[in-house]
């Protein structure tokens, strides 16, 4: 039988299901429920939306794959870690195409503010959802009784804690990957080794004589 949380639907395909392992068998429970949570509140902010849910589904729960110790790297932002794998994903299930690029810039930008929301419904309510779970914003724009029902579902208990932690924990050997993003502020505050590289010295410093 479909589960149904909040009123939203769950993707029961087969894709679905099997993305729902590939991340359960990689995430810790943190970031698993996290991720069911990022899906279910993007979809509540995208009501009034067309959008395809298995595709808004499996970018929700590939976003953060990149903090995982399975499939992170040191050499890129751990945002294309979980594209790249979701497009693989994807990819070896046969769909390819706009399809598998709108997954992989939902989860590509799901931390660059505003640009997301002006784009495909999956990719904006990638970010809805993320923001809402993370940052609080949109808190409003669903119901009490909705926000209870999810987070019954999917319990975010010392979340905002935790998760700073496994950001941390993701960034910490690739901390040039931060520059230009909000991730830099997590090393800032919590790696007393981290020195975040400065737009304008980088400017300044530039090979060209003036």
């Amino acid at each position: 039988m479909t589960e149904s949380i909040a009123g939203i639907r769950i993707p029961d395909s087969a894709l679905a299901r099997e993305a729902t392992e590939v991340v359960r068998d990689a995430a810790s429970p943190l970031l698993f429920d996290h991720s069911r949570r990022v899906f279910l509140f993007g979809a509540l902010r995208g009501r009034d939306l067309t959008y395809d849910a298995e595709l808004l589904y499996i970018g929700a729960m590939f976003h953060d794959l990149g903090l995982t110790e399975r499939y992170r790297r040191t050499d890129q932002r751990f945002e294309l870690d979980g594209a790249d794998e979701a497009r693989r994903f994807l990819h070896n299930h046969g769909i390819t195409g706009d399809a598998a690029d709108r997954v992989w810039t939902a989860i590509a930008l799901h931390t660059t503010p505003e640009i997301p929301l002006h784009m495909s419904p999956e990719v904006a309510l990638v970010t809805r959802g993320v923001e809402l779970d993370v940052l609080g914003i949109g808190y409003d724009a669903i119901t009490a009784t909705e926000r209870t029902a999810v987070t019954t579902a999917h319990p975010r208990p010392d979340f905002k804690t935790r998760i700073l932690a496994a950001f941390t924990e993701g960034l910490v050997a690739r901390p040039a990957t931060t520059f230009g993003n909000v991730k830099a502020d997590v090393l800032q505050h919590h790696d007393p080794t981290f020195h975040p590289t400065n737009f304008v010295e980088v400017v300044k410093n530039s090979p060209w004589p003036e």
